[in-house]
Parts: C-alpha cells; structure tokens; sequence
C-alpha cells in the first residue's frame, strides 16, 4: 500500500474514533435499571391503611404554554415557533403552581419538565417547582428521559434535558429509573434520541406494606411500530409482577395513545402519530384504567380529553392521550379531568383521581 494512502487511511481513522468519542462524551448512557434521584424529608408522614389517596398526572409541555406552534406540533414538523419567551414560561409556572394548590393532590406525577435545555434558559423547572410548593410536598423522585450536553438537529442547536418527576405529601421509601425500550435507529441518532422510562416510586404504608407510584411518557408512533408494542409490554410486565406480590400501585402519564373509538373521528391529518389499534389494550385488558373505555368512547367523552393540541386547525381538547391505570385492589372513589381554566398552561390537561387504599394488607 502506497504511504500517502496509508497515511490518510490513519487519518480516517482517527477522525471516526475522534467522532464516535464526541458523540458519546456529549450523549447520555443510562444504565437498563438504576436508582432515581430522590430527596425526601425525614419527618414526612407514612400513609395509612385504607385512606383516600388523591393522585393527579399532567403533562406540562416544558412550561411553554398555550401561544406557539413549535416545529414537532404539527404532523409535517413545520411549526415556526422555536421557544416559548421568559414571560410565558414564568406565567406557566404561577398558574400550574396555583392549579396544583387548588386541586391539592397528595402524588403529583409531572411529564416534560427541563432542566438544562438551551430552548427554556437552562432552567430547572422541577426545583422552581419545588421551590414553590415545599410546604405541600416533602418528598420528590425525578429521572430525566432525554438529556444531551448537545443535539445537532437544526431546531434545537444546543442542549436537552426533560425529565419525569413525582412529588409525595407522604414518605418516599425508594425510587428507580426503568429504562424503556428505545425507537429502532441508525446508531448516530440513536444516541441522540429520547430515552423513554418508567419512573417507580415505592411509598410505605403503616402496616408493613407498599405502594408503587409509576410515572411514564410513552413514544408517539413512529417510523419503527413495534416501539410502543415492546414499551407497553414492558410496562405491562412490571405491573403484572407488582400484582404478583400483592403491591398496590398506581400509573399514571402520558401514553400518546388513543382509546377505543377515538382514533376515527379524528380528522385525517391528525391521526399520523397513532396506531388505530392502541397498545394500550394491553394494560385496559387486564387492569382497571381511569378514563374507562365507557368514559372515553360515550356520549361525555368531550369531559376525559386531556389534550388540545398546539395546531391552529384544532379549536379546543380533542383527544384523551393521559391516563390512570391502578391495581384491582385500590377503590376509585372519583376522577375528573380539570378542563375549565388549564387551557393556556399546556398541551395537556390534567387528570386527577381519587382512591381508598387497602384497608388491610395481603
């Protein structure tokens, strides 16, 4: 071989390893199961034994609010917003900090939250949150699900960091990170990409039990279908294992899915991002989920939509996408979806739901 052939094969060689290690140094590479952050106050209450627990989820779309249409809101990816202002995200702030006081939920499960991202100022929403709300909430579990020193993709240009966080009026005992199933991609772009996850905090109960509160934000349907399948597959198979050993547990989240029914009365071009068969039937088959199928698919369905998408051909929520799931042993005492004056907050509403705990353990 030739010496300046050579010489310039080293060259590529080098320049590839010098790539393959920036990409890795400005990625995230969470272990399959590891513990989650969680802070939480010595002197914070235990639950008790068949008391009423109120359990609230909400996605809160980074605190952008309701004024933008940014480029992954529209099927085509051609919104032209590209960030919320200073103003919106700090009005967001005050009024999910007020919805959260006034609903005073005692497990709160929030969904796309930043920390670090360039497109909301490098803020920690979840300590501003914290911060706000210390008095109702002593405990707090967090895992991020897309962090990135870095993502070269036109729209962004900078750093990520959304993250999922539960926070408890009661005693958090422990919390985990359970990596997701990732989307199937070329390997450069994988290393980019969200990283779904289950995030389960485990509260003791007075008598010697525990509850399992799970937070998750599912895929959308993408490129790859069998994504949701294998996510909700595994979602499934934790709560078949928490019901094998008696655990009471609640999930909650977004699940970017449909419920029966739904899917065809949506205008066409809003359907891209479902399956017309949702994975969810996987969980709803075996395991009571809050809206029921009957709620979601009757005649006041229009009362569980907890999305109102940032497209300006959709005038109000149109869709259910968030949902309670629960063990067989827990009591729904009631549930509601807050409509009324969260429309400019996010792209989600919340849904909230009441239950009796087990008055006695198995």
């Amino acid at each position: 071989m030739p010496r300046v052939l050579r010489y310039a094969l080293l060259s590529l060689s080098a320049v590839a390893v010098a790539l393959v290690a920036l990409i890795y140094a400005l990625t995230w590479h969470p272990a399959a199961r590891e513990p989650a952050i969680l802070t939480c106050q010595a002197e914070a209450p235990l639950l008790q034994p068949g008391q009423a627990l109120k359990v609230m989820t909400w996605n809160l779309q980074y605190l952008a609010g309701k004024r933008y249409v940014f480029y992954n809101d529209l099927p085509d990816g051609e919104g032209p917003d590209e960030r919320p202002t200073p103003e919106d995200l700090a009005y967001s702030l005050d009024e999910v900090v007020r919805v959260i006081r006034e609903e005073q939920p005692d497990i709160v499960n929030l969904q796309e939250l930043h920390e670090g991202a360039r497109a909301t100022d490098y803020q920690d929403q979840l300590a501003q949150l914290q911060e706000r709300l210390a008095d109702l909430y002593p405990c707090t579990s967090q895992a991020f699900y897309w962090k990135a020193a870095f993502v070269p993709q036109a729209h962004i240009l900078g750093s990520v960091g959304m993250k999922l966080a539960t926070l408890s009026r009661f005693k958090i005992e422990s919390a985990e990170r359970l990596q997701l199933p990732l989307a199937l991609n070329d390997p450069v772009s994988r290393q980019f990409d969200k990283k779904r996850a289950l995030l389960v905090s485990y509260l003791p109960i007075r008598d010697g039990g525990r509850l399992a509160v799970i937070n998750t934000h599912l895929d959308a349907l993408s490129d790859d279908p069998t994504t949701l399948k294998r996510q909700v597959a595994m979602t499934r198979g934790l709560l078949d294992q928490l019901q094998s050993e008696k655990l009471p547990w609640v999930l909650t989240g977004d699940f970017s899915q449909l419920p029966t029914g739904q899917y065809d009365r949506l205008p066409q071009v809003q359907r891209s991002h479902y399956p017309r068969n949702s994975e969810l039937k996987t969980l709803w088959s075996r395991y009571p989920m809050i809206p029921s199928l009957e709620e979601s698919g009757g005649a006041q369905q229009a009362r569980w939509f907890t999305h109102y998408p940032n497209d300006p051909r959709v005038k109000g929520p149109d869709r259910t996408l968030d949902y309670v799931f629960h063990s067989p042993n827990l009591t729904r005492i009631e549930a509601r979806v807050r409509q009324d004056d969260t429309l400019r907050i996010s792209d989600h509403l919340p849904l909230a739901a009441r239950f009796f705990l087990p008055s006695v353990h198995p």
